[in-house]
């Protein structure tokens, strides 16, 4: 019986925990959603640079955060920080319906963003109430707030459309106090249900908890937490910009392929956990960094039209060019027929397309020599990048990465399971700044290269590095004179 009870407290509490994720996560996002639609709307007239900051804001607080509010939670456990943290991160959402300035806005976009140091809280304060066998799975489950990203970005464009039906101007000032009504809610809940539990060793000095960051294991693992959580939340608000542009979607249908990226990834997480504990997560990871790589290597295909030379015609023999229509050219008596450009009916089509025609390059009277160019050939090949075929290969992509971030955290308290909010921070911190410089960084490359797809590029170089640095470590660790250790590899 008591074992019976303790495992339904510990159920109990990663119930709590995933619900207060999961709002935490849908705050988190917002400003993705909603500042695009203040500035396509006129209601703000914020620049390109402006809109980046406000983007980013949020995701950076919420990253550079995770260390020390991980550190609070090993110290004084996860029920009064996680209050604590849900009650102050709802005040500014209050306050940003007041917000009549890029200042103001970024200012409460900060103090909001700390919504997002959560999943530092979460992870400890789950990771305490469930045996190593369990890690895995209660860890994955408890990761399934990621799903409030997909929250956000499905429901948010039609709640903002709906809001602004009678007040185009001041509708939006709405959907901010929601999400602080809600965090409230849920704040209040957790103090009355919740349970605290600390961690035996939390007596430890800020500088002895701080000593498992010196392990190359941690960066490790915060390279890996980049690309499957960084990546992710970058894309969640990438992927909108892009269906836009790319595709010419409305804003709601954008949201709603965006919402297809982000709620299987986070759902999917909870069969990550699964997977790792029951297959170790060493070969889960190695299963989601190849799958990166294959699936950002087609995505990095851009939607592209190639022109080059085609078959031209060369001139039989010399002669005066006496005739010249729109099918034929007529030198001396031979007639050399001309191959017309048609009009192309593949529209999104899966694979490349090719039209050849031919433009003549001689005039009429025009004395011609053997061997002599004609009509000049032009060969064009159309690649659609159709639609639904890339929105199939995000949704996998997404999978995997969430698959992958159930697998990172599957390691942390194993190889430190006193320094779970610590470590779990710091790693964290690593994958949120992800999620902060993505944006920056696919911003960039568009500029650079005037190629959407630049960024899947970017994903393809960095999942391979991260898979060689994987591979290179566990053949490192696991000699062929060792053979033992490549068993007790298996979690790494």
């Amino acid at each position: 019986m008591k074992n019976t009870n303790s495992l339904s407290q510990s159920h109990k509490i990663l119930f709590l925990n995933t619900l207060a994720f999961t709002v935490c996560f849908a705050c988190w996002t917002l400003n993705g959603v909603l500042v695009t639609f203040l500035v396509d709307n006129g209601i703000f007239h914020w620049d390109v640079i402006q809109v980046g900051w406000l983007l980013g804001i949020p995701i950076l607080t919420g990253s550079i955060m995770r260390l020390p509010i991980g550190i609070l939670t090993d110290k004084f456990g996860g029920k009064y920080v996680f209050s604590l943290l849900l009650l102050l991160s709802s005040i500014p959402l209050f306050l940003l319906p007041y917000a009549d300035s890029f200042f103001m806005f970024a200012v409460l976009s900060f103090f909001f963003g700390m919504v997002g140091t959560s999943f530092a809280v979460g992870i400890g304060y789950t990771s305490i109430w469930y045996p190593k066998e369990w890690q895995g799975r209660a860890l994955g489950i408890f990761g399934m707030g990621n799903a409030g990203a997909a929250i956000t970005t499905f429901l948010a464009p039609s709640l903002l459309n709906h809001f602004s039906i009678d007040d185009p101007q001041n509708g939006w000032k709405i959907l901010p106090v929601i999400y602080a009504i809600s965090l409230v809610v849920i704040g209040v809940a957790f103090l009355i249900f919740a349970q605290n539990k600390k961690l035996e060793s939390n007596g430890k000095t800020i500088s002895q908890m701080l000593t498992p960051l010196k392990s190359e294991r941690v960066w490790r693992f915060g390279a890996y937490y980049f690309l499957v959580f960084g990546c992710f939340v970058a894309y969640s608000q990438w992927l909108l910009p892009n269906f836009m542009n790319v595709y010419q979607t409305s804003l709601v249908m954008g949201g709603l392929f965006a919402t297809m990226f982000s709620l299987p990834s986070g759902v999917i997480r909870a069969f990550g956990g699964y997977l790792s504990d029951k297959f170790g997560a060493r070969k889960v990871m190695y299963w989601v960094l190849s799958s990166s790589v294959i699936l950002s290597a087609l995505l990095s295909i851009p939607k592209m039209e190639i022109m080059t030379s085609g078959p031209g015609i060369l001139a039989a023999k010399k002669g005066v060019v006496n005739e010249i229509s729109d099918k034929t050219v007529k030198v001396g008596d031979k007639e050399y027929p001309i191959a017309q450009k048609t009009a192309s009916t593949a529209e999104n089509a899966i694979f490349p397309t090719t039209s050849s025609w031919q433009d003549v390059v001689v005039a009429h009277n025009q004395s011609v020599a053997k061997k002599e160019l004609i009509a000049k050939g032009v060969t064009v090949i159309k690649f659609d990048a159709n639609m639904w075929v890339f929105l199939v290969l995000v949704i996998l992509i997404g999978i995997s990465w969430g698959i992958g971030k159930a697998a990172v955290y599957k390691h942390i308290p194993e190889y430190f399971p006193t320094e779970v909010g610590v470590v779990g921070g710091m790693v964290g911190m690593i994958g949120g700044l992800g999620g902060f410089f993505g944006p920056i960084i696919f911003g960039y490359l568009l500029t650079a290269t005037g190629i959407w797809s630049s960024s899947w590029i970017f994903i393809l170089i960095f999942s391979t590095v991260c898979l060689v640095w994987m591979h290179y470590t566990i053949l490192k660790m696991a000699p062929k004179k060792q053979p033992e250790l490549v068993l007790a590899l298996d979690a790494q």
